[in-house]
């Protein structure tokens, strides 16, 4: 497996792209117990990553729209599902 760039350097699409090829590899079942329990690991702290930059994205629009229109109630779990597909 090619050197893993960290996670922190990655951009959203990167880290998405590459927990997406990962959740591929695993349910192919061909990797080696241990490579696939490193690339698990590797899945969930991609998965958490991007967890939380969602959740900040969330937050910082909230208060854009706060700011813009106080009386405005937001309901963003109703929001689309982003997939992301090979590129």
């Amino acid at each position: 497996m090619q050197e893993e760039k960290k996670i922190e350097e990655m951009t959203f699409k990167e880290a998405s792209i590459e927990l997406e090829q990962i959740v591929r590899a695993l349910e192919a079942g061909d990797l080696e117990l241990e490579d696939a329990l490193a690339r698990y690991s590797r899945g969930v702290e991609l998965l958490k990553s991007l967890r939380d930059r969602l959740t900040d994205a969330e937050q910082k629009v909230q208060v854009l729209i706060d700011e813009t229109n106080p009386d405005a109630v937001t309901d963003t779990t109703a929001a689309p599902a982003t997939n992301f597909i090979d590129e």
